[in-house]
């Protein structure tokens, strides 16, 4: 991303300053627009609400400061994610104090040590909610009061850049605005997508739909004038918004923008695949999504092209994929959901063919998208994206053994009422490692960086969670205690315990997170691992994996090698293979330096050992 601007620049003002000329959209913008609401909504209705949508634009553009319009000017799209973008992803309180605000606490311990390491934190969801931690919206506008407020916000994005979840496909039951419609304020009546009986809705149409959840998708509610049937894709507390209304799409679109005031420079699409609802369909991945986030992609581009999308969209990769729409009209980065069952199935079964096969496919999208890697989050491990990838065999295996180190599963609801599935609910520490495993935690330790190591050098952005970045183990307690799967990777953390952690340094946590960050550093540093960045999988192996990255002028050119397996290994690499002339290597890592005798680089590689070799030209 363009470099973070520091100081009272990187702010909007409170204000909107109308003194200044107001925004002009040029007939292009006007026309990408105008197009995406016809499209939607017809020709007339189109025509009649893109007043507002300018309207909302404009007051946007007036709350810009003059220093922001600048560097704007300066902004290169292509360069909107570099080798220096890692984000650091948790929930606003997963530290938290007797002494300070959760918000207050995390900006301290982020400064103190992973300023410089990680650029960009995305805080889940700290909005006001219900359920779902988080997830189930009361107030899109407040921050929650139990977290902190706004000015703790704007006080971590004096450092870092911020990512904040758009959960645009629903809103709590608790929410006001549901409120209103359970009083059949007729301003809200059409907010959702409601039903009067069960009727209206066939058995057939209910098998079409695709859902990541087993509970019921339409839920009863009591209102003024009877009981109404209402859309709830996740849960009977989140209520889906109903965007064929186009006043529902322009709340969002306000929202979406006030965020980019608050301090967003990503906005992450929560479960956009669910946004649109039409009976008789999958209601999953329907065009109309795809024009909502294409035209939230136009009103940035013209009012915020520095601000990124990123959707989150936990379905088969060539599904994933369709949300960088052309590469240059969609999402600029999309959640990578095959990278972290790949490279779990990679470590479980100590053989990196799938995870090479794969990866070989991946191809760059276009100089302004790219991947966003990550191995684990809040949720856990999705497999939905190697349904087409890994065999139904495969998949329960790696479910199996994620259960017997103690994690769970989540199940979806298949069109013919099976369950499959969905998400895999643990650490990532505990995935790949067992408690009770007669093996030393040195190795344990290795085994968990080198698994890391391949988010970090694969093409796109990185993203850790901090509890992967800690090492932290599966909380089964928490399930027990919130009735929640997920609650295994949630646990919040004192802030004296993290302190005493990372100030050990013979613990655990801060070898692991330590191991972790000398390889953020390096990677910061080395343009050969530019999001966009040529990669090539070189299938070596199946104990290792074997990527390729250079410079686009190939003048800078890393191998990166990770031993998947718990012994050693020996390897030649022949440099015609990997088609360089290039004699003297340095591995990054170990800062060991070789070189290529009779035309190859002979390697021997420790359990689970990671090399970056970097040639040296001289």
């Amino acid at each position: 991303m363009a470099k973070h601007i520091k100081g009272a620049e990187n702010f909007h003002n409170l204000v909107p300053d109308y003194d200044r000329p107001v925004l002009k959209i040029n007939e292009a913008g006007k026309h990408k627009l105008l197009e995406k609401l016809i499209a939607l909504y017809g020709e007339e209705t189109g025509h009649k609400y893109y007043p507002e949508l300018e309207r909302i634009l404009k007051v946007y553009y007036a709350h810009k400061s003059d220093k922001m319009i600048v560097h704007e000017k300066e902004f290169e799209a292509e360069d909107r994610f570099t080798e220096e973008d890692v984000i650091l992803i948790t929930y606003g309180d997963l530290i938290i104090s007797e002494h300070d605000r959760p918000l207050s606490v995390m900006a301290d311990i982020c400064k103190r040590y992973f300023e410089g390491v990680f650029n960009t934190l995305h805080i889940l969801p700290f909005f006001p909610y219900s359920s779902d931690r988080g997830f189930a919206v009361m107030d899109f506008e407040e921050v929650d009061p139990n977290l902190g407020s706004w000015e703790d916000i704007l006080e971590l994005k004096k450092e870092f850049q911020l990512m904040f979840d758009g959960v645009f496909n629903h809103i709590s039951s608790k929410s006001r605005w549901f409120q209103e419609f359970l009083n059949q304020n007729p301003e809200y009546r059409d907010f959702f997508t409601v039903f009067s009986t069960q009727g209206e809705i066939s058995p057939e149409h209910l098998q079409l739909i695709v859902r990541p959840r087993t509970s019921d998708v339409i839920s009863p509610f009591k209102t003024l004038t009877g009981e109404k049937l209402v859309w709830t894709t996740f849960s009977t507390d989140q209520i889906d918004l109903n965007y064929k209304n186009p006043k529902v799409l322009l709340k969002m679109i306000d929202i979406l923008l006030t965020y980019i005031r608050r301090g967003a420079d990503i906005i992450r699409l929560d479960a956009v695949t669910y946004l649109w609802e039409q009976l008789g369909t999958s209601c999953v991945h329907l065009e109309q999504t795809h024009l909502t986030i294409k035209l939230f992609r136009d009103v940035l581009d013209i009012v915020a092209p520095q601000v990124g999308l990123i959707t989150e969209t936990n379905v088969p990769h060539d599904e994933n994929i369709r949300y960088f729409g052309n590469g240059d009209d969609e999402a600029q980065m999309v959640y990578n959901f095959a990278l972290p069952p790949l490279v779990l199935h990679t470590f479980q079964n100590q053989n990196a063919q799938k995870l090479t096969e794969w990866a070989a496919s991946i191809d760059k999208i276009s100089d302004t998208a790219t991947y966003f890697n990550f191995l684990d989050s809040h949720d856990g491990v999705g497999v939905m994206a190697v349904k087409n990838i890994l065999s139904k065999k495969q998949i329960e295996d790696m479910a199996l053994k994620v259960l017997e180190h103690g994690g769970y599963i989540s199940y979806k609801k298949e069109g013919d009422g099976t369950l499959s599935p969905y998400e895999l609910n643990t650490t990532w520490f505990s995935a790949i490692n067992r408690d009770d495993e007669d093996e030393p935690l040195e190795l344990q330790i290795q085994r968990y960086v080198a698994s890391r190591s391949i988010a970090l050098a694969f093409m796109g952005v990185p993203g850790v969670y901090l509890h992967g970045l800690l090492g932290s183990k599966n909380d089964a307690e928490a399930v027990l205690m919130e009735k929640s799967r997920r609650s295994i990777n949630r646990r919040n953390l004192l802030e004296e315990e993290i302190l005493t952690e990372l100030e050990n340094q013979k613990s655990a946590t801060f070898r692991i997170a330590f191991g972790l960050i000398i390889l953020i550093q390096i990677r910061k540093m080395e343009r050969a691992f530019h999001p966009n960045s040529p990669q090539k999988v070189l299938p070596l192996s199946e104990d290792l994996f074997c990527l390729l990255r250079a410079t686009p002028d190939s003048k800078e050119i890393i191998l990166a090698i990770t031993n998947v397996t718990n012994h050693s290994r020996k390897l030649d690499v022949d440099k015609q293979y990997i088609g360089t002339t290039i004699h003297t290597w340095r591995d990054l890592v170990s800062n060991t330096t070789y070189t290529s005798d009779n035309g190859s680089i002979s390697l021997a590689l420790e359990p689970y050992q990671v090399i970056w070799l970097k040639g040296i030209n001289r």
